[in-house]
């Protein structure tokens, strides 16, 4: 690329900033010129200088650039070469390769978020919190998560290897994990909960493990079947639930709202936005509800969980979710790549912030490290979740059975799920 034409595009990309720039500057303060100047000054002394010049393509120095630039915005903005941005692309299909782990940044350590049910991660034992130490033996001190992510990714059958720290019992683990097609089914165990008499009412309970395309239309399969069998009330269980699509999360919520109604809110340097429920949804679900949560309930499932909750439709009982109510937009570059770009935060209907807040439960319950553990291990392959005669402890689920229990003794007259 000749010189020339390369200050062209900085001149170019600095009018571009300008002209983008929404807070008036001081130009003097912070000049995009002056900065672009630093910015072509450092490429081109890169690729005089620098000894491997192998390394000092136009490509990857400005991808590098990029990385650089997003990473230091916040732990969710990312730039995205073309392989990363096409993997995000499939995972919102429900189907990639990899391990099947979800991961956040908590104080800069990589941190498993969760591990998605019926994949290699899960049933090799990774738990929720579990600290990655090193992937493959090398060091993961200074991996981002698309970084990450890129390196639990590769070939179907290929192992990895995790050295894990696991704070609960500060206890530092390998953990051998094959890599393998993931398929999420992101709604599970759509059943009526067993009951110790005739008389008690029918409970349903549904869990759904990530919000992607197809989420809101499996859901509504589920409750359809579960009304059929007489259901009174309804848990809907969004504990580990990372996320996913946001569309999907409203969508969701369209099965026991009114058309048309708030969900969530947007607010950031652009024009704030709205997000509601279906003008044509025709659902008239009208039975109790409560939404489980927990510290690893995330992004959609906490716009769920808000909104169910402001709106007077559900009791929420758990615990404070996690708090990552921040808006990231994708943006494609003409190469292929993309920029994830933290542009706004969510608000639930009655304006509630929930980044770094969370969502918290009207009835808290907690589990113990025992029992929580016993929880994810029973929903392992190969361990017998659904033998009646000793299913794990699970106090969350206890205490929303309960509440729904005495939502229905309270109302009047027997009653009816509505479809």
């Amino acid at each position: 690329m000749p010189m020339r034409y390369l200050l062209f595009l900085t001149l170019l990309l600095a009018c571009v900033s300008a002209k983008g720039e929404t807070t008036p500057r001081s130009e003097k303060a912070d000049s995009p010129y002056e900065q672009l100047e630093i910015l072509t000054r450092a490429m081109q002394l890169i690729r005089q200088d620098y000894v491997n010049d192998s390394k000092t393509s136009y490509k990857d120095l400005t991808y590098s650039a990029l990385h650089g630039m997003l990473d230091n915005l916040d732990p969710h903005s990312q730039f995205m070469e073309p392989k990363d941005f096409k993997s995000m692309q499939e995972d919102t299909k429900s189907e990639f390769a990899g391990l099947g782990v979800t991961l956040t940044q908590k104080a800069g350590i990589l941190t498993v978020l969760h591990p998605m049910e019926d994949t290699p991660g899960f049933e090799a034992g990774l738990l929720p919190g579990d600290q990655i130490l090193k992937i493959n033996g090398e060091s993961a001190e200074k991996l981002n998560i698309n970084s990450a992510i890129d390196k639990l990714r590769g070939k179907v059958g290929e192992k990895v290897t995790l050295t894990i720290n696991r704070p609960s019992t500060s206890q530092v683990k390998d953990f051998e994990i094959i890599r393998a097609i993931i398929k999420v089914p992101s709604v599970k165990d759509a059943q009526i909960l067993p009951s110790l008499g005739k008389t008690r009412p029918r409970i349903g309970y549904v869990r759904i493990t990530q919000f992607n395309e197809p989420t809101a239309t499996e859901l509504a399969t589920a409750l359809n079947n579960l009304e059929k069998s007489g259901m009174d009330a309804l848990v809907l269980d969004l504990r580990y639930n990372p996320g996913g699509l946001l569309g999907s999360a409203v969508d969701v919520c369209g099965e026991f709202l009114e058309p048309n109604t708030l969900v969530v809110s947007t607010e950031g340097r652009t024009p704030s936005r709205e997000y509601r429920t279906s003008s044509n949804s025709t659902s008239q679900r009208e039975y109790p509800l409560v939404v489980l949560t927990n510290y690893a309930s995330a992004s959609g499932s906490e716009i769920v969980a808000g909104a169910l909750k402001d709106l007077g439709r559900a009791l929420v009982v758990g615990e404070t979710t996690f708090g990552k109510g921040s808006v990231q937009s994708v943006v494609s570059l003409p190469d292929g790549s993309a920029a994830r770009l933290t542009t706004a935060k969510y608000f639930t209907p009655s304006r509630k912030l929930i980044h770094e807040h969370g969502v918290s439960p009207h009835i808290r319950a907690t589990l113990t490290h025992d029992q929580e553990t016993a929880l994810l291990r029973s929903r392992r392959k190969g361990e017998d979740a659904s033998a009646p005669a000793t299913p794990p402890a699970d106090p969350q689920l206890d205490r929303a059975v309960d509440a729904l229990q005495a939502t229905l003794l309270s109302a009047k007259g027997t009653p009816h799920a509505k479809k």
